[in-house]
C-alpha cells in the first residue's frame, strides 16, 4: 500500500477505527515541560489533531488556534474543548498546513508529530515563520531512526514498525535535532532545547512502547 500525508490520508486515519483511541491521549509531556512556565498569550498548534495540547494551553490562559487538515479530527477536537470548558479561548481552523497562511503572528508556535503531504524539514520551516518576534517555537516530532520505515511501504496504512518495543516512524516524518537546528538562523534564533529522547508508555493492546522524539524550542529574537 503506498500513500502520501494529504487530506484523503488523515481523513482516513481519523474516521477509522483507530480514531477514538487517538482522540483520548493526555497533551504532550514535552509541551508541559517546555511551555508551562511562558507567560500565557497567543498560540497556534499546527497539526492539533484532537485538541489535547490546544486544549491544554487554553487552560493555561492562552487564546490558541488548532489548526488541521482534518474534519474528523477537529470534530474531537471542539467536543473535548466543550467538555474542558475553554471553547471561548479556542479557535478551530480546518487547514492544509502544506499551503495555508495564518493571517497573523502568534506568541507560540507549536506542532506535535505533524507531518503534511511536504517534505517534514519544509514544514518546520513553514510554521517558524508564523512566530511573533519575541515569541517561541516548539516543535515535538518523530526521532530519525536507521530503521524508519518508507512511507512508500507494505505496512498497514497508519502503522508504524515496531522493532523491540520500538515505534519506528516513517523516514519522511522523522527528523534528528541537528538538522533541525541548522535550518534557523542564528542571527534570528536562539536555541533553547534540541534533544532527541526516548520513553515509554502503553500502546494498543496494553503493550509497553517506546517513543523516540526530536524537541526543538527556540525563541524568536525581538
Amino acid at each position: 500500500m503506498t500513500h502520501s500525508f494529504d487530506k484523503n490520508y488523515w481523513d482516513k486515519t481519523w474516521s477509522g477505527e483507530r480514531a477514538p483511541a487517538m482522540s483520548a491521549g493526555d497533551p504532550n509531556p514535552h509541551l508541559i515541560n517546555e511551555v508551562g512556565g511562558l507567560e500565557p498569550s497567543t498560540a497556534i498548534d499546527a497539526g492539533c489533531g484532537a485538541g489535547a495540547e490546544a486544549i491544554w494551553l487554553a487552560k493555561q490562559g492562552w487564546a490558541v488556534t488548532g489548526a488541521d487538515v482534518a474534519d474528523a479530527a477537529l470534530g474531537y477536537a471542539k467536543d473535548r474543548a466543550a467538555a474542558a470548558g475553554v471553547n471561548d479561548q479556542l479557535r478551530w481552523v480546518q487547514a492544509d498546513l502544506s499551503t495555508w497562511e495564518p493571517d497573523m503572528q502568534y506568541d507560540l508556535v507549536t506542532t506535535h508529530y505533524a507531518h503534511p503531504a511536504m517534505p517534514q524539514l519544509d514544514f518546520y520551516d513553514r510554521i517558524a515563520d508564523w512566530v511573533a518576534p519575541g515569541g517561541t517555537l516548539l516543535i515535538v516530532g518523530h526521532l530519525h531512526h536507521e530503521h524508519s520505515t518508507p512511507a512508500h511501504s507494505t505496512i498497514s496504512e497508519g502503522a508504524h514498525r515496531r522493532e523491540h518495543g520500538h515505534t519506528h516512524p516513517p523516514v519522511e516524518a522523522s527528523s534528528t535535532a541537528a538538522a533541525m537546528t541548522e535550518r534557523l538562523d542564528p542571527t534570528v534564533w536562539t536555541v533553547i532545547t534540541a534533544e532527541e529522547s526516548h520513553r515509554s508508555v502503553i500502546g494498543p493492546g496494553g503493550r509497553p512502547d517506546i517513543i523516540d522524539d526530536v524537541v526543538l524550542r527556540a525563541a524568536r529574537r525581538s
